[in-house]
């Protein structure tokens, strides 16, 4: 294998002289490098990058399936990894605790006798990217953060916003829910697309709190108003993101008073009184587009309100943007929401922090609109 590569070099060289800094090689060597790739997970020359990369993540070399690797334009070594996992064995855990955990608590809800409002508004709750299972080091990045932390500023974020909202009389709640709740998506501790992630716990532990914090969020909620639930589909976690709405649903498949639209479409569109509001992760169709998706893709809804708006996540921090009348089509307004989630480790190193850790949520009028913005900083 060394002489293998050995003879590449040397091949590099002498085309490097033939062509200048335009660099050829031969079918025959084209498919040489292809077999040779990633076929032992064997160091070369020395080279500790693979056993750093293993023993950061806890991995033994003896669990390793299959390794690709590359180095990036930037010189640093790339790593997509396959280990041994005994997934039918986690995945029973899971379900046998899951089972467990639902009729433990018996969800026999009554309804709320409350107050009937005077005024009819609209409460938005939407706790966007917590990232249950992200894990920073606050003596590396300054902002500590696992899953312990993500449930008690979501819940600390939740009262903040509802002790907020007293002064008005609400009559329904939207409760916003998706948007990377789960920090991975698979037993390899990776997002779906597959980039590794630095985690607290096992993806089933994710799973299991996200339930309970959810349930725990609505049980909160409801004593205010009816709660409706729409889940946005997310990049970190598409699919068990999805799965875990559908346990939510599960849950309160009793409660009349908890309706859910939970469906894998991407772009969810909610409507009260004058207000059409569009849900989306933020991952999706271009930012200026969106206006006439919402026309297009839900033209009655669009008809029969004054006042639309389009709440986005994703990025963890706030941008705006106004479409304004202009010829045949009325104002949209789009903005994304802030994070509660701390800064991990490969955010802190790129620099991209100082952005305020915030739950946020809206007051809608019946006939005005979007009419006061909650914020809850941590």
């Amino acid at each position: 294998m060394v002489f293998f590569f050995y003879y590449i070099a040397i091949k590099l060289y002498n085309n490097m002289k033939k062509y200048g800094k335009r660099l050829r090689l031969s079918e025959e060597e084209v498919e040489m490098v292809y077999e040779n790739r990633a076929e032992s997970t064997t160091n070369f020359n020395g080279n500790t990058a693979l056993d750093i990369h293993l023993s950061q993540r806890g991995i033994p070399k003896k669990d390793v399936v299959s390794v690709k690797h590359w180095q990036s334009a930037n010189g640093e070594y790339r790593f997509s990894i396959v280990t041994k996992e005994d997934v039918n064995a986690d995945t029973d855990s899971v379900i046998t605790k899951l089972k467990d955990f639902i009729e433990q608590h018996s969800p026999e809800y009554t309804p709320v006798k409350r107050k009937t409002a005077e005024n009819s508004h609209l409460l938005v709750v939407n706790p966007a990217d917590i990232h249950i299972g992200k894990y920073a080091n606050a003596s590396e990045t300054g902002d500590g953060y696992d899953v312990e932390t993500a449930c008690m500023r979501v819940l600390e974020g939740l009262q903040g916003l509802i002790d907020k909202s007293k002064g008005f009389d609400i009559e329904k709640v939207l409760f916003c829910i998706g948007n990377d709740v789960l920090h991975i998506d698979n037993v390899y501790g990776t997002t779906t697309k597959g980039t590794y992630q630095d985690t607290d716990g096992k993806w089933w532990e994710h799973f299991e709190v996200g339930l309970a914090l959810y349930v725990k969020c609505v049980e909160m909620l409801r004593q205010i108003a009816p709660v409706d639930v729409v889940h946005s589909m997310s990049n970190h976690d598409y699919q068990s993101g999805f799965h875990l709405a559908h346990a939510l649903k599960s849950w309160f498949r009793k409660d009349e008073e908890i309706s859910f639209d939970i469906s894998v479409t991407h772009r969810k569109y909610y409507k009260y009184g004058s207000s059409l509001i569009g849900l989306e992760h933020g991952d999706g169709a271009k930012m200026d587009n969106l206006p006439l998706l919402m026309a297009q893709e839900k033209p009655e809804m669009w008809s029969q309100t004054k006042y639309r708006y389009w709440y986005l996540h994703h990025i963890h921090h706030k941008v705006k943007h106004k479409w304004r009348d202009a010829k045949d089509f009325i104002g949209v307004t789009v903005e994304y929401m802030r994070s509660p989630s701390g800064t991990d480790s490969w955010h802190n190193r790129k620099g991209f922090t100082g952005v305020p850790k915030a739950v946020e949520g809206f007051i809608h009028e019946r006939n005005s609109g979007q009419v006061a913005r909650l914020v809850h900083y941590f």
